[in-house]
């Protein structure tokens, strides 16, 4: 039975690939931040299903804490490290760039190291991916590729370029198996309700339901390349299985506006989205991304990974789980 170690466990990403790694037969182990407060409602069908307690677990750690990290990979002795852990909100980044730097740039080579480390000291095969995001390219022009030079425009993308080369180094300099995936904007009814997609699905639901009557939002005119991030975490999980470590783009190749996305999912509840949507310039970047869209030929020819999930299925699945979370509400 293969061991998987995941950072970020309690995010969007790591409920998914616990699930996808635990059928695949895996014994899974979290690192989760200590807190007066719980944030596991993503993993809470996972850590209270008694069919799972031998093989979904969860230890305490921080990426601000590398001796956490060391003992928390000395106990687990992992096949497979999954680092998903960050500081993930951009718009946040801009008014916590050092802790965004500290979580996200550094914490990925605190990690790199207490890998490394455990490596040299058993002579074990330990296999990490290192999640890459689609900010790192800024204002680059569409398409990205994996040959798309970066041009990162937030604290968060900048951290994020910093986490991508500290893991290629640690690949050519220790030959350990690195992968980054540079995924796109991938999301779910698991997604934050502060990031803008999942914002909007819950706007909806609370207007279906009389609860508000106005959104708050910043730029409409941006562009992203949106997937459904159950199909995401397949590629995270195919990266480690390759023969050679490499780096890859996620995602679907195609892009829509925030406009877009706000149509579609007024429009699922027929309602006019017009009525409803106010411009707030608290939610507008210092130094804007306008247009992301991704390449992902190496990820299909390489991985044989492809989306399943088109952006109007996804939208129409946010809107209602958000109606029927509402409903139950």
């Amino acid at each position: 039975m293969k061991k998987a170690l995941i950072t970020g466990v309690t995010g969007q990403d790591g409920s998914y690939l616990s699930e996808l790694l635990l059928a695949k037969g895996y014994e899974v182990h979290g690192i989760v931040r200590r807190s007066s407060t719980f944030n596991r409602g993503r993993i809470d069908h996972l850590t209270l299903d008694p069919a799972l307690s031998d093989r979904f677990r969860l230890h305490y750690g921080d990426m601000a804490d590398g001796s956490s990290l060391r003992r928390v990979v000395e106990a687990v002795l992992p096949d497979e490290v999954y680092n998903l852990a960050a500081q993930s909100h951009v718009r946040v980044s801009f008014d916590q760039p050092e802790y965004t730097a500290d979580i996200v740039a550094t914490g990925t080579l605190r990690l790199l190291e207490a890998v490394r480390e455990h490596i040299e000291r058993t002579g074990r095969q330990v296999r990490l991916y290192q999640a890459g995001s689609s900010e790192m390219f800024g204002a680059a022009t569409p398409p990205q590729s994996e040959a798309t030079l970066f041009h990162p425009r937030s604290p968060y993308a900048v951290s994020k370029v910093a986490a991508h080369w500290h893991a290629i180094n640690h690949r050519e300099a220790w030959g350990m198996f690195v992968a980054n995936g540079i995924l796109f904007n991938h999301e779910s009814p698991r997604r934050g309700e502060s990031f803008v997609t999942r914002k909007i699905s819950l706007g909806v639901a609370r207007i279906v339901a009389g609860k508000q009557q106005k959104l708050a939002l910043g730029n409409l005119d941006a562009r992203r390349d949106w997937g459904f991030a159950g199909d995401y975490v397949d590629a995270m999980w195919r990266m480690l299985q390759v023969d050679t470590p490499g780096d890859y783009v996620v995602a679907t190749g195609t892009s829509y506006s925030v406009r877009d996305f706000v149509e579609a999912a007024f429009g699922h509840a027929n309602l006019d989205w017009r009525k409803h949507v106010e411009l707030d310039e608290r939610y507008l970047r210092p130094s804007e991304v306008d247009h992301l869209r991704g390449d992902c030929s190496r990820a299909k020819q390489g991985l044989g990974w492809t989306p399943t999930v088109d952006f109007s299925t996804l939208v129409r699945m946010m809107v209602e789980a958000d109606i029927a979370g509402e409903k139950v509400g």
